[in-house]
């Protein structure tokens, strides 16, 4: 098995695992990232709360924002800026595709990379 570069589409999930109203923990090139679904459309953030190391899918999700589970920072899950703290930085954020039932994952682009 080849371990997947984080600028590369990595398949992390299947369409069907991805429930409303929860957050999926998966990881992307050894990075915890969460997956969640609003409105049909798939999102995924960074799983690490940037205040202090908690698993934002083990915390609460509801309209648009998870909540950390250790502290209550609050972010949106579709753009991952921070709403409420004690967090003071934004989540990283990752572009998804879906082919078939197949959810891919990776970093966004940035120019020049």
């Amino acid at each position: 098995m080849t371990m997947a570069s984080n600028d590369r589409w990595q398949r992390v999930a299947a369409r069907a695992e991805i429930k409303h109203g929860e957050a999926l923990a998966r990881e992307l090139g050894g990075e915890p990232i969460a997956l969640t679904e609003i409105d049909g459309q798939i999102y995924a953030i960074s799983d690490t709360c940037t205040h202090e190391f908690a698993l934002l899918s083990q915390g609460f999700l509801e309209a648009g924002e998870i909540e950390c589970p250790l502290h209550a920072a609050r972010f949106d899950v579709r753009t991952g800026r921070c709403l409420a703290g004690p967090a003071m930085q934004d989540l990283e954020v990752f572009e998804v595709k879906i082919e078939g039932d197949d959810v891919y994952v990776r970093k966004i682009l940035r120019n020049g990379g």
